[in-house]
């Protein structure tokens, strides 16, 4: 098994790879910052019943991930591939928040139709995509056999 330092974390990308990687990071920081301040309350609204932790909690947790996410896609570059596949996979658990929003019909975030609930599903998938290619992860998983 290949240690940390033989893995290919640091996967070549392209100046448009570092570019989206670099705004998804940005954005990720400002949702961050969004939590524990300014739309706090909207985001606490999105956390869903059975989630067995106080919604507060939750949405202050969930910034204070966004923050070193976001911190993380900008200044760790030779991590970027790991750090990829991890905002993937925070994209992924926290898209039953939206799938709350939409199901018990919450008004937030200037949502405030089924419509417009139903239409902000279709876009957890992108973020995931986004940081899967911006960060190179799925070119390294793809290319992990390679280095041997």
């Amino acid at each position: 098994m290949k240690n940390l330092k033989e893995c290919s974390y640091n996967v070549k990308t392209h100046w448009t790879q570092t570019v989206f990687r670099i705004v998804l990071g940005i954005n990720l920081l400002y949702a961050g910052i969004s939590h524990l301040t300014f739309a706090r309350v909207e985001f606490v609204a999105q956390v869903p019943n059975w989630v067995p932790a106080p919604d507060d909690l939750v949405v202050v947790l969930s910034g204070i991930a966004e923050i070193i996410l976001g911190m993380s896609l900008i200044i760790l570059p030779r991590w970027k591939a790991l750090v990829g596949w991890i905002v993937a996979v925070f994209f992924v658990l926290i898209f039953p928040g939206n799938i709350s929003q939409y199901v018990n019909k919450i008004d937030a975030f200037g949502l405030n139709t089924d419509k417009a609930r139903l239409i902000r599903l279709f876009f957890q998938p992108v973020l995931v995509a986004w940081a899967l290619w911006a960060t190179g992860a799925f070119k390294a998983w793809k290319n992990r056999n390679a280095q041997t």
